[in-house]
């Protein structure tokens, strides 16, 4: 099936402001044929967003942030405090590289050298417009740490980098709780090889 196979009915606006939340009504056709009766879902709407880790291959070292996120404080989260890769979303009229580049330069005063990309998905489709695009950003980490981040946009970043392994062995204790940073992590586990090559 494609778009085609979907019929949008109304669309109303219920929240606008630093994000918006549309209610839709559509329907769409069934797998077994037919359509289904029409249905009602709000959807958090967001622009696309852009994600790096960046990697020194020379090194094999990952850089990390770790920041305060609303989301799990207001689902209640013991710790709001998330570590996690370098994101920013996509302004009007700009390339997804140049938003790598310039996140990793205000999130972590890190240059990126080379950029690879790792995949474009929904975050969560089920109730949600964000598309994330990942990447692997090459860079040299010698000298990168410290406290960053924007402060008009309230950004309290902490910034420090680590070797693979280490980054890697958070996955397994649970301690990144943040899916596109898993997916990064296990894309560059499986890649690091073709990468120092």
């Amino acid at each position: 099936m494609n778009r085609k196979d979907a019929e949008l009915l109304e669309t109303e606006l219920v929240y606008d402001g630093f994000f918006k939340m549309r209610r839709y009504k559509f329907r769409h056709r069934l797998f077994e044929g037919g359509w289904n009766q029409p249905v009602i879902r709000e959807v958090f709407e967001r622009d696309e967003c852009v994600s790096v880790l960046p990697y020194d291959a020379k090194r094999n070292r990952v850089v990390l942030i770790e920041q305060f996120r609303p989301g799990p404080m207001a689902a209640g989260d013991d710790n709001p405090w998330i570590v996690e890769i370098i994101a920013g979303i996509v302004e009007e009229n700009e390339r997804l590289e140049d938003v790598a580049r310039r996140e990793a330069m205000e999130e972590a005063g890190c240059t990126i050298d080379h950029l690879i990309p790792i995949s474009s998905h929904f975050v969560s489709p089920g109730g949600s417009t964000e598309k994330m695009h990942i990447y692997c950003g090459l860079t040299d980490s010698d000298g990168i740490g410290g406290i960053h981040g924007l402060a008009a946009e309230g950004e309290d970043i902490r910034v420090f980098s680590e070797p693979l392994d280490n980054a890697l062995a958070r996955i397994n204790d649970d301690t990144l709780r943040n899916s596109f940073t898993i997916i990064a992590l296990q894309w560059l586990a499986l890649n690091r090889d073709r990468i120092a090559a």
